[in-house]
C-alpha cells in the first residue's frame, strides 16, 4: 500500500491546490495522511479526490477542520501496521522516547508543525515528518513523505522533493 504523507499545507496562504509534483505522488496513493495546519478545509476535500484521507488538526487549524474529522491524534492501522498522528511531537531533545510514551502501541509516529523532514528510528519506532510541500523554511526544498506499507511492516520510508 501506497501512503503519501504531507502536513504544513498552511492554505489559502501557500497551498493553491496540489502543484504537479505533488498532484503526482498523490495519484499514486492508496492513502493520504495529512499531520496538520491543513488551515481550510478545501485542502482535504481536494486530497479526498485522490484517496482516502486521515488528518489531525494542526496549531493553525480551527473548528472546520476538526468537523471535516481530523482530531488532535489519532491511532489506526494501515494494513496490519500501527501509526501514530499528532501534529506537534514537541522539542527536538528527547523526541523519539516522548513519542514512544505518547504512542506505546505504535510502529511509526507521522507528525509536522516544524516543516522540517524527518525519517528517524529507534526503540521499534519510526518517527516521520514529511516536512512541507509549500512552506520550506530554512530546507532547500518543499516536500512530501511516501510510505510503502505491506503485511504489517513499514517496507520503505522516504522524503520527496516536490519544488
Amino acid at each position: 500500500m501506497k501512503v503519501v504523507v504531507l502536513a504544513d499545507t498552511h492554505a489559502p496562504r501557500r497551498w493553491k491546490g496540489a502543484s504537479p509534483r505533488v498532484a503526482q505522488c498523490l495519484g499514486e496513493a492508496d492513502l493520504i495522511l495529512h499531520a496538520g495546519d491543513v488551515c481550510i478545509r478545501d485542502v482535504l476535500d481536494e486530497l479526498s479526490s485522490y484517496a482516502p484521507v486521515l488528518a489531525v488538526r494542526g496549531n493553525n487549524d480551527g473548528p472546520d477542520i476538526a468537523a471535516w474529522g481530523a482530531p488532535d491524534r489519532l491511532v489506526t492501522e494501515i494494513d496490519g501496521l500501527t501509526v501514530g498522528m499528532v501534529h506537534d511531537s514537541g522539542a527536538a531533545t528527547g523526541r523519539l522516547p516522548r513519542m514512544r510514551r505518547l504512542f506505546p502501541d505504535c510502529d511509526l509516529v507521522v507528525f509536522g508543525h516544524s516543516h522540517i523532514p524527518m525519517n528517524l528510528s529507534g526503540d521499534g519506532l519510526r518517527i516521520f515528518n514529511p516536512g512541507s510541500p509549500t512552506d520550506r523554511r530554512r530546507q532547500p526544498r518543499g516536500t512530501v513523505g511516501v510510505l510503502e506499507v505491506s503485511g504489517g511492516r513499514l517496507v520503505d520510508a522516504g522524503i520527496v522533493p516536490v519544488t
